[in-house]
């Protein structure tokens, strides 16, 4: 696997016979068509085939894979084209293999998704999951659940043996994260019916394990909240589901402020069989105009964690998405749009904008002005960007990643993803 970045003139049929690709699959790994506009400075995935299979009539995935010995998710991994779809189409090139790609490690990749997320999409990135994530069951500082409609997304995890994960926030029904249900940290009879409540909806709705972010904890229910997860964990460990524990991005135990204090890394470390390190949003939509989750940032919450735990309970967590912020930035008045990075890369490629990379953050990034001859910049992320968090996790011997969220498009994200991590499947919930 490498990583060009395009020149001007450069299109996806002369980046395909550069490389020695096929065109169809080279632009179908971007998410793109053959005649897509590219953008100056655009990094574009290509993955070189050993092997390929020219598919005859008779043709099944199940039939492939038996012969060539992998598994159905392997080869849906390494032909992003097929995007989850089992029918294969006569003619069609089918790789087997790719040049020169050897896994950094073995990585658990965990993903977050809407219950509203489009069917074809989900199919398209089920392959490459170790858990699925629905977003969210929320609570009520009695101790009561928030309904979510998650039985589509449960059944097709379970079609494609991906491991769902129960998703417990503080969240409101209005959509943002709240002090007030945290109350319940205080009140020991709702913590009891919580638990009970989360226990039977794991246990009828088939979930294998539990992430657990509670967000805007106040700082004096700090022991309170590491109490509560490790409750959690004795409950559902004792039915072989295990808790993660989502945390802010922190670089010292001093850090102030109600996004980190209640999140003490060594208590939930402790307390919970694995911790989910948030590691974006520096940039963010009422804030200052940056990369999302700039690598040195990055790295030193990494560090700091690192000085908490062990790596082996430690997820990295990946952005999908960007901001376009217009110009000039306005502290608390200019609000950026968000953006998948795949609109982001369009967008640019639509208004002959240059797209840089920024060496210090390892982030893509590009200026261009509006109708109105407002000034905006973007910031998103890549290959590139994600590549360098992929080796950091994979280096620094982590457990996993986690992407939030599948709704935000990459394409290229996942073919990278397929090169550079031998992503781990939980036997139990993987048939094939």
């Amino acid at each position: 696997m490498l990583i060009h970045t395009v020149r001007r003139g450069d299109t996806i049929a002369a980046i395909a016979a550069m490389h020695g690709v096929v065109p169809m699959l080279l632009a179908a790994d971007n998410g793109l068509a053959v005649d897509s506009p590219l953008a100056v400075g655009q990094a574009i995935v290509v993955r070189v085939p050993r092997t390929l299979h020219t598919i005859r009539t008779g043709d099944t995935l199940f039939s492939l894979a038996r012969h060539y010995g992998l598994s159905v998710r392997t080869l849906l991994r390494r032909n992003f084209y097929l995007r989850g779809r089992a029918a294969l189409r006569a003619g069609e090139p089918l790789v087997i293999d790719y040049e020169g790609e050897a896994p950094l490690a073995r990585l658990g990749v965990n993903a977050y998704a809407y219950p509203h997320i489009a069917p074809a999409q989900l199919d398209a990135l089920l392959p490459y999951l170790t858990y699925l994530t629905p977003f969210t069951y929320g609570i009520t500082p009695a101790g009561g659940l928030v309904p979510l409609a998650d039985g589509a997304l449960l059944a097709a995890a379970s079609r494609y043996g991906v491991s769902a994960l129960m998703h417990l926030s503080t969240l409101t029904p209005e959509g943002s994260f709240s002090s007030d249900n945290a109350a319940l940290l205080r009140d020991e009879r709702a913590q009891t019916a919580l638990t009970a409540a989360v226990s039977r909806v794991m246990e009828e709705k088939g979930y294998y394990g539990l992430d657990v972010d509670f967000e805007y904890v106040p700082p004096e229910l700090r022991e309170a909240y590491a109490a509560f997860v490790c409750r959690l964990r004795d409950a559902l460990n004792a039915d072989g589901r295990p808790v993660i524990a989502a945390l802010a991005p922190k670089t010292s135990a001093q850090q102030r402020g109600l996004l980190y204090e209640a999140h003490d890394y060594a208590l939930l470390s402790e307390a919970a069989n694995a911790v989910f390190l948030m590691t974006y949003e520096w940039g963010y939509t009422y804030g200052e105009p940056m990369a999302v989750a700039p690598l040195p940032q990055v790295r030193a919450v990494l560090d700091y964690a690192l000085t908490e735990t062990v790596p082996e309970k430690l997820f990295l967590g990946l952005p999908l998405y960007g901001y376009d912020w217009p110009l000039p930035y306005e502290a608390g008045v200019t609000k950026a749009e968000t953006l998948s990075s795949q609109q982001a890369a369009e967008r640019a490629a639509r208004l002959g904008a240059e797209i840089h990379f920024d060496e210090t953050a390892q982030s893509p990034y590009y200026r261009y002005f509006d109708p109105a001859r407002r000034e905006h910049v973007v910031w998103f992320e890549d290959a590139r960007s994600l590549g360098q968090k992929l080796r950091l996790a994979a280096e620094s011997g982590l457990q996993g990643v986690g992407c939030w969220h599948l709704g935000r498009a990459l394409a290229q994200f996942w073919p990278l993803l397929d090169a550079l991590a031998d992503i781990e499947v939980i036997p139990r919930e993987s048939p094939q």
